[in-house]
């Protein structure tokens, strides 16, 4: 884990490097966890043992417990399947960037540290569509935001139950996308960024199979043969919609129904049939072909926003590939299985320079003041609200501190591009250890600044 931890932070750096396509790992998580407290670990969920760790975390629960005491609690403190993930990640390098909270609706994105001052414009945001909108046990969460410049959402969804409602179903998904709106010009619908993830428990169910042939199917891993009748593939060849999404083969166990505690699929009086109820599916934004745009002489009419937009495409491409699809046998805490899809992004960055450089100056210690210089690389709305945190190495979150100095209330000395400010030694702790210094933009909401790892003494 240490290594690991080393690794990312001393790969924060300023280096521009050519036009070549970075390649990210991301790792995408959908559970129903049936309002159960979260297991003794998830190493196995998040294949932590795997060599080669991903870049990004995604992960999407529906039916956290959300009982309005309990709700009230962690909303204030986190909750506990948060706190399981954040303990999990942080040794590794990892931190909590983001999250959204409705009802039993939870959605956590959790990036290496070395990228999280490419993380930018993360917005959130949320759809009721239970009891016709006025209630959250069913709906939609999402985490919109421009990694090194891509448009990327994600909307984790729990959608209505039951074999007969696969129309509603597809309805309930079409107008959580014309509902949830983002404050920006380019982005403000999700089929707008140019990578939208769509998971969840979409609870589309297996359609006239008995079963018994459902469940031989299954033992005999001729999962194939239940594909023509998943409601979700039949309702992709009539709904324009649904069209526009990718999704890898269901070559692994449907997710739903267990008996608790068992790999056993339901034997109570109701005798749910199995189905793939937990799904991950994918859209990367289509180039506007030139047939579209032509007139009826072939002349192109796109206007010259529109076809500078195009030219940025071309010029910062984006690759998307899936390279593992499956459920997660091993975990029976719920009548649900977790279903995890590994992603391999490749693009080319629009922006390789954070907004601010910061750096610790001199020897840090809790017997004397201590000394940090930061720059501003490029125009961004600073303010006098912004601040500078000082963290212990393998922090969760941005709320994680020790402490922190305001940057214009502790300002000693600046120039044009140069500005130090200082830390009280009050405020240093005794103990030392190995720190980062992370600048905060207040208007921004986000880290815009990383220092490189340095000693406490």
């Amino acid at each position: 884990m240490e290594d690991d931890l080393s690794q990312a932070l001393n790969s924060v750096s300023l280096e521009q490097k050519d036009d070549k396509m970075d390649t990210f790992g991301l790792y995408v998580v959908t559970w129903n966890v049936a309002t159960a407290e979260p297991p003794d670990d998830v190493n196995s969920l998040l294949q932590l043992n795997s060599p080669k760790k991903p870049d990004l975390y995604v992960i999407g629960l529906q039916e956290v417990k959300a009982a309005p005491l309990k709700f009230v609690t962690d909303l204030a403190f986190e909750d506990s399947w948060s706190h399981l993930f954040m303990n999990t990640l942080a040794p590794l390098g990892y931190i909590k960037v983001s999250s959204i909270r409705m009802q039993g609706l939870l959605l956590l994105f959790f990036s290496k540290l070395e990228h999280v001052p490419f993380i930018r414009d993360i917005q959130v945001t949320y759809t009721r569509t239970g009891l016709y909108g006025y209630w959250g046990n069913k709906g939609g969460v999402s985490i919109r935001l421009s990694f090194y410049g891509h448009m990327l959402c994600f909307l984790n969804c729990h959608l209505t139950a039951h074999m007969d409602y696969a129309s509603q179903r597809v309805n309930e998904f079409e107008s959580i996308l014309d509902a949830q709106t983002f404050d920006t010009k380019n982005t403000p619908l999700i089929l707008d960024h140019k990578v939208v993830f769509w998971f969840g428990d979409l609870n589309f169910r297996i359609e006239d199979h008995e079963m018994l042939f459902v469940k031989n199917c299954i033992t005999n891993q001729q999962y194939n043969l239940l594909w023509s009748k998943d409601q979700l593939t039949m309702m992709k060849q009539k709904e324009a919609t649904l069209q526009k999404f990718k999704e890898g083969p269901l070559d692994f166990q449907p997710s739903y129904k267990f008996d608790l505690h068992s790999d056993n699929y339901d034997t109570s009086g109701k005798k749910r049939k199995p189905a793939w109820c937990d799904r991950i599916l994918w859209r990367v934004k289509p180039k506007s072909s030139l047939s579209e745009d032509a007139n009826e002489d072939g002349q192109n009419q796109e206007d010259p926003k529109k076809q500078l937009e195009e030219q940025h495409k071309d010029e910062f491409p984006l690759k998307l590939s899936q390279e593992f699809y499956t459920s997660k046998m091993e975990y029976g805490i719920s009548d649900h299985k977790p279903v995890i899809g590994i992603f391999r992004l490749e693009l080319r960055k629009i922006y390789e320079t954070p907004l601010v450089q910061v750096s610790a100056e001199g020897e840090w210690s809790a017997n004397f003041d201590a000394l940090i210089t930061y720059s501003l690389l490029q125009t961004f709305p600073s303010s006098a609200w912004d601040w500078i945190g000082l963290y212990k190495v393998g922090f969760k979150s941005v709320s994680d501190y020790i402490t922190y100095t305001w940057v214009k209330d502790y300002q000693v000395s600046f120039t044009k591009k140069l500005f130090q400010v200082y830390v009280n030694k009050d405020k240093i702790p005794v103990l030392g250890g190995e720190c980062v210094l992370c600048y905060y933009s207040s208007n921004l909401q986000r880290i815009v600044g990383i220092s490189k790892p340095f000693k406490l003494i």
